[in-house]
């Protein structure tokens, strides 16, 4: 590619390592980074569950580049994690909503201040390892395109890119399946051909939120309240809301004689509403904070009170369910699945696809399951 430099972010597994190799393969002048983004003294756990923030990950990216003949950097993102993903995370909870901190972490670390170092030590570009895909469309905007692999997709946690950071970005292992990827590792050499993926929120050990969460939020920590029926009846003391997220079933303390599940979590008086398994899906939800992508929020296609058809996703795992979509103000839009979907949560993003690209996506307000 004539030359052209390009950052990619190293985490030390397996995607980003091959990414590296495509890049250099296809010409590039690559550049290894590795962020780091937790404290030393906090990554013992972290290293056991295999995240992507401990000094074993630094070490892998650094074997990686070696075998390339690459150079490799660490740059410290750790104030800026602090602010802007730990922070949300822990506020996020206290305050009855549940958070997706990989949202966060790809839209302000990993490209906004990542991509800013980079553009500043005179890169092109910067790389990272999802499996995505980046198109230039035929309206002028860049979008992001699903991976050939549904089963690796992850597009979601991408909505929130801007058209700037989509413009200096390079994402070659959406091509590709992971089996793929790892034998093209393991033909290179690359010591973390074989390599776990790590969890998905690498900076909390045993995926114990509430224990993090009570770490890092000292005195901002809610009282214990009381769970409620769907129609208003006192079941009994909670633990305090930022042990339950909607749709829960499992470590409610609650001997009802059948399973029962979390519909809704109320931040204001602390209680957390209990119900049957239907009551957990909805049809209808509001997001605001839009993030527009494959259309400007200008086009005609947002026009307030207009609707139109898309496929929206509730979360990672989510495969997707048609809906009709209405922007009601600047920044809300308006959701109605055709049909019921479960465990509709504030704080996840909506996200909403036209064909394979991402049209815009949101953050899911507060939506009453079974609404």
């Amino acid at each position: 590619m004539g030359g052209k430099k390009v950052v990619v972010g190293m985490s030390g597994g397996v995607d980003s390592s091959v990414a590296a190799l495509l890049l250099k393969e296809q010409g590039y002048d690559v550049i290894g980074v590795t962020m780091q983004i937790w404290n030393n003294s906090d990554t013992e756990a972290i290293e056991r569950e295999g995240g992507c923030c401990g000094q074993s990950a630094v070490d892998d990216a650094a074997r990686v580049a070696e075998v390339l003949g690459i150079p490799h950097y660490v740059m410290d993102f750790r104030d800026i994690f602090e602010k802007k993903v730990i922070d949300y995370f822990v506020g996020d909870y206290i305050h009855g909503r549940t958070p997706n901190p990989c949202i966060a972490c790809n839209r302000y670390v990993k490209w906004e201040a990542l991509l800013t170092k980079s553009l500043e030590i005179g890169a092109d570009f910067i790389a990272t390892g999802h499996y995505a895909r980046i198109e230039l469309l035929p309206n002028g905007r860049y979008a992001i395109r699903n991976s050939v692999t549904a089963a690796k997709d992850q597009t979601y946690a991408l909505y929130a890119l801007t058209q700037f950071q989509l413009s200096h970005t390079l994402m070659p292992v959406g091509d590709y399946h992971k089996d793929e990827i790892r034998k093209m590792a393991d033909e290179a050499g690359l010591p973390v051909a074989h390599k776990p993926d790590s969890q998905e929120i690498c900076f909390v050990s045993d995926n114990d939120y509430s224990s993090f969460i009570e770490k890092n939020a000292g005195d901002r920590i809610p009282p214990e309240g009381r769970f409620v029926s769907e129609d208003g009846r006192d079941l009994g003391p909670n633990k305090g809301i930022i042990h339950y997220t909607i749709g829960q079933r499992k470590h409610l303390g609650l001997s009802m004689g059948h399973p029962v599940f979390v519909t809704d979590v109320n931040a204001e008086n602390n209680s957390v509403v209990i119900g049957e398994n239907e009551d957990v899906f909805g049809d209808r939800l509001t997001c605001s904070d839009i993030c527009y992508m494959a259309a400007d929020k200008n086009d005609s296609i947002f026009e307030i009170g207009k609707t139109f058809e898309a496929v929206g996703k509730i979360r990672y795992a989510h495969r997707g369910a048609p809906c009709t979509v209405t922007r009601i103000a600047d920044d809300r839009l308006s959701v109605c699945f055709e049909e019921k979907v479960r465990a509709i949560t504030p704080g996840q993003a909506l996200v909403l696809y036209q064909g394979e690209h991402i049209l815009c996506g949101g953050t899911i307000e507060r939506a009453k399951a079974g609404s």
